[in-house]
């Protein structure tokens, strides 16, 4: 019985990963202008847009509400093909995504997953230049968004 209850807690902390800080940053303006500014920022940076998710627009199609929230998914080959280079499963956190939303006080941030963090638990480097970046062109483009 002992062997089962060990087997079964490792099994559940070995499916289980740690999950990445959140970077938040307030923007000041609405979350339709702070996503037009950083969509506009991640073209002008030379990334590549792939998706564009309206959440509160998704809800309100099924008749349920939900705070102003819109995620950009985007990235650069570049960068991101040696992370999965380096591990496949890579491809499960790339590519990266942005957050703008507002918070229940009607605050809008912009908010991401620090890539050295979120790639931490795979075999990636921690120190791989890429990761820096990847953290180096989310920081600027958010900041960018959030004026």
């Amino acid at each position: 019985m002992k062997q089962w209850i060990i087997a079964g807690a490792m099994m559940v902390m070995s499916g289980t990963m740690a999950m990445a800080e959140i970077v938040r940053i307030k923007a000041s303006g609405d979350v339709a202008s702070t996503m037009e500014a950083l969509e506009a920022a991640v073209n002008g940076a030379g990334a590549t847009v792939f998706a564009r998710v309206d959440h509160a627009g998704g809800a309100a199609k099924v008749g349920l509400e939900l705070a102003e929230s819109q995620l950009l998914i985007f990235g650069n080959p570049k960068l991101g093909t040696p992370a999965m280079q380096a591990d496949a499963l890579a491809g499960l956190y790339l590519p990266l995504k942005v957050l703008v939303y507002a918070d229940d006080d009607g605050d809008v941030w912009l908010a991401y997953e620090d890539p050295s963090e979120m790639l931490g638990d795979l075999n990636v480097p921690g120190d791989a230049e890429y990761l820096k970046k990847m953290a180096g062109a989310l920081g600027k483009l958010t900041g960018k968004a959030a004026m």
